[in-house]
């Protein structure tokens, strides 16, 4: 007979106000009922669970590894893992955004996204990007972004808002909430996109260029909507030249996905792409910020990842 099947969990006991240790105190009686082997990390700090992961991918061995959180522990452990070979990962999603799960078909419903898990029926090998911004870089499983939707990123790890609709349940219009306030901020500016087949495209007053390896981004506003973490490229929505009124009415229309052909959105694919633009914007991987940067590079990986999916 075969060893019996082991999981490890990360778990984000402070993902969505809280929300995540209510939650796994009561899914871990269930897999002590189910007599199901696991062990269990609980992250005390910002990119704790990055080091976590970093430690359980360290001997090369093959590991089924839970994420019990949000889009941005997901990013932590896709930072953390040294090789994606023998890892295998699973997400239970507990987050405000919860774009990773969305994109992948996994259920919001924590028990549903746990019976998931343990079945592991469908598992399927995903792509990764990297953002690289001068000698650094960063993974992302479900978005990178440079501009405006970066700055509402930012806005949003910071804001009163994200705490108050949390606790309604209404988490994810807070990047929305946040949204309309840095639309009054935005300064677009000109900036050069470079393909890896050398082709450039100049945008004038570029508002924010995001490259998807998943169709949704900021709780579910449809960027990209054909964009597939299976294809070998990433999806890119670039948006300039026009009024902060038409961006309002893009921002609106991008949520069913009905943008991709208004005036001043640039809809492309590609495996690799350089953005330059004449002063620092702000940058995000998964949603999570970094700092301003004049250029950056994205690119997807050439390890694949293998993810538990619905």
């Amino acid at each position: 007979m075969g060893r019996e099947k082991s999981y490890i969990f990360i778990v984000n006991p402070k993902a969505r106000s809280g929300l995540g240790q209510v939650i796994w105190n009561t899914l871990e009686p269930e897999l002590l009922k189910r007599r199901v082997r696991h062990e269990v990390y609980r992250t005390e700090y910002r990119r704790h669970a990055e080091k976590i992961a970093a430690e359980i991918s360290r001997d090369g061995k093959e590991h089924t590894v839970v994420v019990l959180g949000g889009d941005g522990t997901v990013n932590e452990v896709v930072n953390g893992i040294g090789s994606f070979r023998g890892i295998t990962l699973g997400y239970i999603p507990i987050g405000s955004s919860n774009d990773f799960a969305r994109g992948l078909g996994i259920p919001r419903k924590p028990e549903d996204a746990l019976d998931i898990v343990l079945s592991g029926r469908r598992v399927e090998e995903i792509d990764v990007g990297v953002l690289r911004r001068g000698r650094k870089e960063r993974r992302f499983a479900v978005s990178a972004g440079i501009g405006f939707d970066a700055a509402v990123c930012h806005q949003v790890c910071v804001s009163r808002w994200k705490a108050i609709l949390n606790k309604l349940g209404l988490g994810k219009l807070s990047y929305a909430a946040v949204a309309l306030g840095q639309l009054i901020k935005s300064r677009p500016q000109r900036a050069v996109l470079t393909l890896e087949d050398g082709r450039k495209r100049v945008l004038k007053k570029l508002y924010f260029a995001a490259f998807m390896n998943l169709p949704f981004e900021g709780g579910g506003f449809r960027f990209c909507p054909d964009a597939s973490a299976k294809d070998g490229m990433l999806d890119v929505a670039a948006l300039s030249g026009i009024s902060g009124v038409r961006l309002l009415a893009m921002f609106w229309a991008s949520y069913r996905g009905k943008h991709t052909k208004l005036r001043g959105v640039t809809m492309l694919k590609c495996r690799k792409a350089r953005v330059e633009t004449e002063f620092p914007l702000p940058l995000h991987t998964d949603g999570e910020p970094s700092f301003l940067r004049k250029e950056i590079e994205v690119e997807v990986m050439g390890e694949r990842l293998r993810v538990i999916t619905g």
